[in-house]
């Protein structure tokens, strides 16, 4: 097949290398002309995968006409924050009938609406697959065996998106819930948040386990109000995710909550960071949806007041450990 990849960071380098390993024929489209001329001599991205060496065979471009219009699949892995405005370049050369897979995590700012939302609303098609999991990029590119799950409300959409995907070291499982698979991956990024104050405090394994768990109760509440289903958060997109991220050294939102629970400040943090830590744009967009549809969620709160409010970790730790005792249950 002929692939786009749309986004030259570390998933769509890496999700471009897995691809290109099955025969297709991959072309990486990024928005810097220099970084895409940079990747092509070099074969490597020093800046978002470093120590990964690409194969000459894909192909590196920054211009969106020639990387989409022959494409028979599309794959989308920009930042959500761009999401809407690489769809919306994608328009003139976009083939309705070309599957879409959506690798990004996160909400719309101005719509509250998810990732593939926006994709089907903007591209005007419903061939649109979310792919999600606990899948880190580096070691997705190292062959590290990984397990996602791929979901679309129309099966043979899904099964046409696992049969391109899955691999001897990248199994891929379907779904119908959708609205799990990415309410899941939004939500995690926050909670990995709240994991890594916790240990830049120097807490330990049980304040560890029960951010992570508690946490699992907050996205199962808004999960299962927004419609998805708790079988899905309970799996590879809900649980999976959340533990890889709350707890791997290449998780870049543990990181951002390691370095507050330090004692640093959000600003400087994240102008240190080449990379998009998704998790502070997602702490807002999951206060508002959390407001939005009247839930409970007390650690995505205090993750929001520390990275929009500068509360500070003592203060977000006494918030947690001082609130009412209720029933494990309710």
């Amino acid at each position: 097949m002929k692939i786009a990849v749309i986004g030259d960071g570390g998933w769509g380098t890496a999700a471009a290398k897995l691809l290109d390993s099955y025969g297709h024929q991959v072309t990486v489209w990024g928005p810097f002309e220099d970084y895409i001329d940079e990747l092509r001599t070099t074969r490597t991205n020093p800046r978002y995968l470093p120590g990964i060496e690409f194969p000459a065979s894909i192909q590196w471009t920054a211009n969106m006409a020639e990387a989409v219009p022959q494409a028979d699949l599309i794959v989308l892995a920009v930042p959500s924050k761009f999401f809407k405005p690489v769809c919306e370049q994608l328009v003139p050369h976009f083939n309705p009938t070309t599957l879409i897979v959506s690798l990004t995590k996160g909400i719309c700012p101005e719509t509250h609406k998810r990732m593939s939302e926006v994709a089907m609303e903007t591209l005007k098609t419903s061939r649109v697959v979310v792919l999600s999991g606990p899948s880190h990029a580096e070691e997705v590119a190292r062959r590290i065996p990984t397990a996602v799950t791929c979901a679309c409300a129309d099966h043979e959409t899904a099964i046409a998106a696992q049969n391109i995907f899955n691999g001897p070291y990248f199994r891929v499982y379907t779904t119908d819930d959708v609205v799990g698979v990415e309410i899941g991956g939004i939500v995690k990024n926050v909670l990995a948040i709240a994991v890594g104050v916790s240990d830049g405090v120097g807490f330990g394994d049980n304040t560890r386990a029960a951010l992570i768990t508690r946490g699992l109760a907050e996205l199962m509440r808004l999960g299962l109000k927004m419609g998805a289903r708790a079988q899905t958060l309970s799996g590879l997109a809900g649980v999976g995710d959340l533990i890889v991220t709350c707890t791997s050294q290449h998780s870049r939102n543990h990181s951002v909550g390691e370095r507050l629970g330090r004692g640093l400040d959000i600003e400087t943090i994240l102008k240190s960071m080449q990379m998009v830590a998704e998790g502070v744009d997602n702490a807002q967009m999951l206060h508002e949806l959390a407001t939005q549809y009247e839930v409970e969620m007390p650690i995505a709160d205090v993750v929001y007041r520390m990275c929009y409010d500068h509360l500070s970790a003592e203060d977000a730790i006494m918030l947690l450990t001082g609130r009412s005792a209720k029933p494990e249950y309710h």
